[in-house]
């Protein structure tokens, strides 16, 4: 029989990663590697923002909709009110959960958990950002605010802070130049109609497919803390160190590092004797 986690393991599980506790996390997951927990995904949303908020920070659940710009049955592309997102049955409970503030980013929301001025001032004007991942944007602050992003059973492919990352570096063939209609249904109802660049590259289909060949150099710089929630392995990563990491390689590379599957050379990113 599998084990089943109680709320008190999951958060020496948390406390065991010692980071601090007064920032911002973004958690990219898979609940199905989490495991069994006692009172079901709902206790682990429960110990995720108690853990995570009890110090003044902020803890944020990715509910992204960009998959509603191709879908032939939806209407917005965001619809504040609407729990179904991209990403599966976590996101969709932090929507419905109603303690957080979603943010109104058309293809890129979260759930921001936490006082309710710092979420508020976190969240704001996320419906006029030009692209899923600006600078300007929730994700863009996370690097500014000094956060963490938290990869839970899942790997840097997910991390969407990367694509940030890619954008304050200026980097070409990242984001589309013609920007795409996208329709915003908020809270109040109100519906709202804006143009933003979506995410493309032409080196492959996903770009974000090839971000775990970082995973290596944001090793070798301590970007990483390595643990585990329930059963599923943990990469808490420093947003300033990736970031900085990024910058050095981008330094030195010859070429675009993600414009092959191959690793990339040590040389890219070791530190000089």
């Amino acid at each position: 029989m599998s084990h089943i986690y109680t709320k008190s393991e999951l958060w020496a599980q948390l406390d065991a990663l010692h980071i601090p506790h007064d920032r911002v996390f973004l958690m990219h997951s898979s609940l199905r590697l989490i495991g069994q927990i006692e009172g079901g995904a709902a206790a682990l949303l429960d110990v995720l923002i108690e853990y995570f908020t009890a110090e003044g920070g902020l803890f944020c659940v990715p509910t992204h909709t960009w998959a509603n710009l191709w879908a032939t049955d939806k209407e917005y592309t965001l619809d504040v009110r609407d729990v179904h997102t991209c990403l599966g049955a976590f996101s969709d409970l932090a929507v419905a959960d109603g303690r957080g503030i979603r943010t109104e980013n058309p293809t890129h929301s979260m759930v921001v958990f936490g006082q309710r001025d710092k979420a508020e001032a976190f969240a704001k004007d996320e419906i006029d950002t030009p692209s899923g991942t600006a600078p300007e944007s929730c994700y863009g602050k996370i690097y500014e605010m000094g956060g963490f992003v938290l990869l839970v059973g899942v790997s840097h492919a997910r991390n969407t802070y990367l694509h940030a990352v890619d954008e304050m570096m200026k980097l070409p063939n990242r984001i589309t130049d013609t920007p795409t209609e996208v329709k915003i249904r908020r809270a109040s109802g109100e519906v709202v109609t804006r143009r933003i660049n979506t995410h493309h590259s032409t080196l492959t289909p996903d770009i974000s497919a090839r971000f775990p060949k970082y995973e290596t150099a944001f090793r070798y710089h301590g970007a990483i803390t390595d643990g585990f929630l329930g059963n599923a392995p943990v990469q808490a990563c420093d947003a300033r160190i990736m970031k900085e990491v990024m910058e050095l390689i981008q330094s030195r590379a010859d070429r675009d590092p993600l414009s092959d599957e191959a690793a990339l050379p040590p040389v890219w990113y070791v530190k000089k004797a």
